[in-house]
């Protein structure tokens, strides 16, 4: 596929298209809705099915592809937030709490995002290896750890504080099915095909509609309380990750699909397990700021321009062949 091309074909993607319906819903003031089971239903089934997909690709690499990608991803989620809150106090006036909160989420990462991304490599017919999808829960903690150290707060924040992201109901899942899969292999891949392939693009669907209606209601509720330089940072923070971690692809020799889920990740910011950790150790940062940042600026914008832009970019530089 040719590069003009690549951001047209994700963008009139169906998924992308119901986020967007979502989005549109929500800035109408729509009444529709998913019940809440029914939308944690979606989520769980798609993180299930990524990381058991994830797990049968690695059954067929060896041991060693996966930890220089997987220390990357570490230092990454480290690293990231020191950069993210030097950008902001050096564009806004928001309390430390604050600052080091935000910087948090964007060090660790969006698994929605992520499998956005793996739809758009796996529409684009470009390899990616299953590699990536144990990076993607090796990001969660470290950004958070950093958050902390930032904010002063390490030393009140307690060993199950720093534990919990490694116990959320979402890594536990995709890092258990990821195991599954890797154990089954092929064989396994095959047997649950139907519902695990043939099925996820329509469930996807679904649970972004749903996120474009969380997305728009949280900026139609929370928008105008947020100040320009804030929401510049939601823009501006995820493109210097991407290309930071575009570097280190290209060090690494990895594929442009591999890289361009490496920059994705990178370039995404969390919206369920750092808040859910800030809200316990950093209680005096407004949960509302982070949220409405991560989860309705930095998302929609990842998902309607960030990837189409990360995989044109990874195709277009030279790179290697992992």
């Amino acid at each position: 596929m040719e590069h003009g091309s690549i951001a047209l074909a994700t963008l009139a993607s169906p998924p992308v298209l119901f986020f967007v319906l979502g989005l549109a819903a929500a800035f109408i003031r729509s009444d529709l809705k998913f019940p809440e089971a029914f939308a944690k239903g979606l989520s769980l089934f798609l993180i299930m099915a990524i990381g058991f997909k994830g797990g049968a690709e690695m059954a067929r690499a060896s041991l060693g592809d996966i930890i220089p990608v997987l220390l990357a991803g570490v230092v990454l989620s480290a690293v990231l937030p020191a950069l993210s809150f030097g950008l902001l106090r050096a564009t806004t006036s928001l309390p430390r709490v604050d600052i080091a909160a935000i910087a948090a989420h964007y060090g660790s990462i969006s698994i929605v995002t992520f499998i956005a991304a793996s739809d758009a490599a796996r529409m684009l017919q470009l390899e990616t290896g299953g590699a990536m999808v144990a990076v993607a829960a090796a990001m969660e903690a470290p950004a958070i750890l950093t958050g902390l150290l930032l904010a002063g707060a390490a030393g009140r924040s307690g060993g199950l504080r720093l534990a919990e992201p490694l116990t959320n109901g979402s890594i536990v899942l995709l890092l258990g099915a990821f195991a599954i899969g890797w154990i089954s292999g092929e064989t396994g891949m095959a047997a649950v095909s139907p519902l695990f392939v043939d099925a996820f693009r329509g469930v996807l669907c679904l649970f972004l509609l749903d996120m474009g209606l969380i997305a728009g209601r949280g900026l139609v509720e929370h928008g105008r309380k947020m100040r320009p330089g804030v929401v510049l940072h939601g823009l501006y923070m995820p493109l210097i990750a991407a290309g930071i971690a575009l570097a280190i692809s290209r060090g690494l020799g990895l594929s442009p699909g591999n890289a361009a889920l490496l920059m994705t990740l990178a370039a995404s910011a969390s919206y369920i397990a750092v808040p859910a950790a800030m809200r316990l150790a950093l209680p005096k940062a407004r949960p509302a700021l982070s949220l409405t940042l991560s989860l309705g600026i930095t998302f929609p914008f990842n998902l309607l321009i960030g990837i189409p832009l990360y995989f044109t970019t990874a195709q277009m530089v030279p790179g290697g062949v992992q």
